[in-house]
């Protein structure tokens, strides 16, 4: 877990990291959360002059931000948190917001981040799997029920791999950092490669290596594509893992994707300025967020 501190401004205050303790069950998680919290409020204190004024929490999984629940997580176990109810109960009573993990690190990179001035962005980190957050003047889409930006599972590949929500060939089976990791690792006969050891393969200039790369970028390209045609972005930011390997996934897949539109106007594909600190940051503007919603009301 990744917490800090935020100035008004999204300033990075302070910032501290702890384990999940998941392997302890989501009860520990839980415990742990809360424990953690109540630490970073005392630093706050001790060290800044005042504790923090409101929380920001962003878990993953399904989020319902509107009653303050964490749904479920299947990586965490746990199922209906009232994550909102019991953070503000241990920081006494103090406003507490909780949002989705995605699209909190797009808030972040949408307005102090590499979407910054931005006023339509789509936000895709390639990591474990691959979700999406839409960027719409500064605030980021939840979507009817929660579930807005799951570009993971766009079909780009119909008689693709068996993917985990019941479909086959959706994106992130395809062209995630996992989906490289296990393409490489089938096609080096190495079970410990992964994907960071694929970028190095290809730009040494590897042909299996690149044409693992190459299946993931075209995979990445026509998954985006449908979403630029539905979306129609200004501004593409790409993070996660995959994003680290700088223009040997950049370079590649911008041409990608210009290859396949066609009526469709090219966004700025641009990586993540953030990188993992963007949830951090994203849970502190939905905190102010909260604030300034309720000094309004």
């Amino acid at each position: 877990m990744k917490a800090a501190l935020v100035g008004e401004d999204g300033t990075l205050l302070h910032e501290a990291r702890r384990a999940t303790a998941r392997e302890r069950g989501a009860e520990a998680v839980v415990d742990t959360i809360l424990g953690f919290v109540a630490d970073l409020y005392a630093y706050g204190g001790d060290h800044l002059g005042e504790g923090a004024v409101a929380a920001g929490v962003a878990v993953p999984g399904i989020v319902d931000a509107e009653r303050g629940v964490a749904v479920y997580a299947a990586n965490l176990g746990w199922r209906d948190v009232p994550l909102r109810k019991l953070i503000g109960e241990r920081l006494g009573g103090i406003p507490v917001a909780l949002g989705h993990d995605v699209r909190t690190g797009g808030l972040a990179e949408g307005r102090i981040g590499a979407g910054r001035g931005a006023d339509r962005f789509l936000f895709v980190p390639l990591g474990t799997g691959i979700a999406g957050a839409i960027g719409i003047r500064g605030t980021i889409e939840a979507g009817a029920h929660g579930y807005a930006g799951e570009i993971g599972h766009v079909v780009v590949r119909p008689d693709g791999p068996d993917c985990g929500c019941g479909q086959r060939g959706c994106l992130e089976t395809l062209a995630s950092a996992s989906a490289v990791s296990r393409a490489w690792a089938a096609a080096s006969g190495d079970p410990e490669a992964d994907a960071a050891d694929c970028a190095k393969a290809v730009a040494s200039g590897d042909p299996a290596a690149r044409r693992v790369w190459q299946n993931a970028v075209d995979a990445l390209a026509a998954g985006l594509v449908t979403a630029l045609t539905l979306l129609d972005p200004g501004t593409l930011i790409i993070g996660g893992g995959l994003a680290e390997a700088g223009e040997t996934l950049f370079t590649p897949l911008r041409a990608a994707v210009e290859e396949r539109v066609t009526f469709q106007k090219l966004p700025h594909i641009v990586p993540a300025a953030l990188g993992d600190t963007a949830g951090c940051l994203g849970a502190g503007l939905l905190a102010w967020d909260l604030l300034s919603t309720e000094v309004s009301a």
